[in-house]
Parts: C-alpha cells; sequence; structure tokens
C-alpha cells in the first residue's frame, strides 16, 4: 500500500490510531457531564502552551499539555465554584487563552503555517518526538478512563449519588478534567485544537443511536473514532485536504448515517417495550419489566 511507504505517514497513521481511542473515551464521560465543549475551551487555552513552547524554543506539545492542564483544573474550579459569574470567568480564559497563544507565536517568530497546523491538524509536521508524547499521553487517558471507568461513570451521571457512596467526587471532577486537557494536546497535532472537541463528542453520539448502554457505547464510540480517524488521515494524503476538517466531516457523516439506519431500530424497540409492558400490567396490574442495563 503506498500511503504506508512515507515516514511521515507511519507516524500519522499511528498517532491516527492514538488519537480515535483516546478523543471518544474521554467523550463520553463529558457528554454524560453535559459538557460536550469543554474540549473547545481547552483548545483554546491550549494554544497559549503552544505559543509558550516556540517561545521558550521547549517542545510545544509538553508545553501545551502543562499549560491545558492548568487551564482544565481553573475550569472546574469555576464550574465548581464560579456561581453566576462562572460563565464570564470561562470566557475571559477560553478568548485570553486564544489570543495569547497568537501572541506568543508571533512574538517567537513563528511563520502562520506552524499556526495553522496546530489549529487544524498538519500530517506532514507530527514529528518522532511528537510520536513519543502522544504514545505516553494517550497511555494515561487510556489507563484512567478504561481503570476508573465505573468511578468516573458515577459521577458523571449523579454527583450526589456518588457522593453518598463516599467517592472522592472533587478529585474525580478535577481529574476528568485534567484527561480531557491530556486529550486535547494528544489531539491537535491530527485534528487541530480548533476541532478536537468534535472528535470527542461526534462518535459518542453516532455510537449512542445504536446502543444506549454504557460499555457498548465506549466501545462503538472508540470503534468509530478510529476508524475516522483512519479514514480521513489516509484521505489527506491522497486528496491533500486539511486532516483536521475531513476527519471531523468523516465523523459526522456516520453519525447521519447511524441516525437513519438506528430511526426504525428504536420504533421497533418502542413497539415491543410498550407490548411488554401492556402484558405485564396484564399479568400484575402496576409492575414493569424489570432491566439492569446501565444507560448512558
Amino acid at each position: 500500500m503506498e500511503f504506508l511507504e512515507p515516514a511521515f505517514m507511519q507516524r500519522s497513521l499511528l498517532a491516527a490510531v492514538l488519537v480515535g481511542i483516546t478523543a471518544p473515551a474521554v467523550g463520553i464521560y463529558l457528554v454524560q457531564r453535559r459538557q460536550a465543549l469543554m474540549g473547545d475551551g481547552i483548545g483554546h487555552v491550549a494554544m497559549t502552551g503552544v505559543g509558550l513552547g516556540f517561545l521558550l524554543n521547549s517542545s510545544p506539545v509538553w508545553m501545551a499539555t502543562l499549560v491545558a492542564v492548568a487551564g482544565a483544573v481553573l475550569m472546574e474550579l469555576i464550574r465548581a465554584y464560579g456561581k453566576t459569574r462562572g460563565d464570564l470567568a470561562l470566557a475571559l480564559l477560553f478568548y485570553g487563552g486564544m489570543a495569547g497563544g497568537v501572541m506568543l507565536m508571533s512574538i517567537a517568530d513563528g511563520s502562520n503555517a506552524n499556526l495553522l497546523s496546530y489549529l487544524f491538524g498538519s500530517l506532514s509536521t507530527v514529528s518522532d518526538a511528537d510520536v513519543t508524547a502522544i504514545a505516553l499521553l494517550a497511555a494515561f487517558v487510556v489507563l484512567v478512563t478504561v481503570g476508573l471507568r465505573r468511578q468516573l461513570f458515577a459521577v458523571s451521571q449523579d454527583e450526589e449519588f456518588a457522593r453518598v457512596t463516599g467517592l472522592p467526587v472533587r478529585a474525580l471532577n478535577l481529574l476528568i478534567a485534567v484527561t480531557a486537557a491530556v486529550t486535547v494536546t494528544v489531539a491537535m497535532r491530527v485534528v487541530g485544537l480548533l476541532l478536537v472537541s468534535a472528535l470527542m463528542v461526534v462518535p459518542v453520539a453516532a455510537a449512542q443511536q445504536l446502543s444506549k448502554s454504557f460499555r457498548t457505547t465506549f466501545v462503538l464510540a472508540v470503534v468509530i473514532g478510529v476508524g475516522v480517524t483512519l479514514s480521513g488521515t489516509i484521505t489527506t494524503y491522497y486528496q491533500d485536504v486539511p486532516p483536521g476538517a475531513t476527519i471531523v466531516l468523516l465523523a459526522i457523516g456516520v453519525f447521519i448515517a447511524l441516525t437513519v439506519l438506528a430511526t426504525p431500530l428504536a420504533r421497533r424497540r418502542a413497539r415491543a417495550a410498550e407490548a411488554a409492558s401492556a402484558e405485564c400490567d396484564m399479568a400484575v396490574p402496576g409492575t414493569r419489566p424489570p432491566t439492569d442495563d446501565i444507560t448512558v
């Protein structure tokens, strides 16, 4: 296969697989918490880290990770304690992060091409050092999202219930924010900072069209994420189109297709549930069939 021969494509495909795994793995918790746009805000803040990396002549990926983590922790604290002024504080943080990044790159004599590669992704600029950083960060994300899935699901579903059961809710909330920040920096070389939030959310939304259980939705979202990132990366090689935009549009296309396919299936399930409910009411009035499914 021709696209596997160039070294930059080998690096890009490996990065794409890691992004396809990590973005939906974190996104399922953000969707459950109704924080679907959190990744977008973190992406704005991470831009300051990229600018600092160029200014200090250090790795933009690692510097963006540090700044994004700090920004994500601040965002979570504002969400928890900001009350009426929270939205204004978050807006200042988001826009200030983006403006700061552009300004720092300008001071560091960074070119527009470098800026655009971080905003919208670029395959040819993914280096060996970037792949190493992405792999290490992706390993952290997978360990957290899979190893602590029960605790993270509980706190995402109902914070009060999780607190009553003895879970460290504040620590878990901060961990979700930090993991989302790390995921943004994992994805920025392939998808771009401005589009990474879509890859966190759209595969999860697509998977929910076929499944309502948490475990199945998680697996399907990751499969969709890997599929669209690989397909988008290969398409970019042959068609010379922006990788981030291609990947996101493919993800949206999958969402639309699954929505169309799932509509008649949902209707059949609804009719079957009504029939089962009617039979149960006839047998024992006032009862409903039990369910052990954990929904997202």
